[in-house]
């Protein structure tokens, strides 16, 4: 694990997505929840699954390919 990608906690991500523009859907009966943003036409939906935090590296680079960006922009983001 590098230091510059360190694990995220589920606060972190939602922290990030809200960076990014994104708004969370209604929850339903699920532990997942459901980041969105629409970018002209284009719908970006982001699933955020909070029992399986902190996030390891495969979840995080998924979760910044949903949202449309490199895992260094998704990082970039928390501040």
């Amino acid at each position: 694990m590098s230091g510059a990608y360190p694990p995220l906690t589920c606060k972190d991500v939602k922290r990030i997505l809200k960076n990014l523009g994104f708004k969370a859907r209604p929850q339903k009966s699920t532990s997942h929840e459901q980041w969105v943003k629409f970018d002209g036409d284009k719908l970006f939906k982001v699933t955020v699954d909070c029992p399986k935090s902190p996030f390891g590296q495969d979840l995080i680079a998924s979760m910044a390919k949903q949202a449309g960006v490199s895992k260094a922009e998704f990082y970039a983001a928390i501040k």
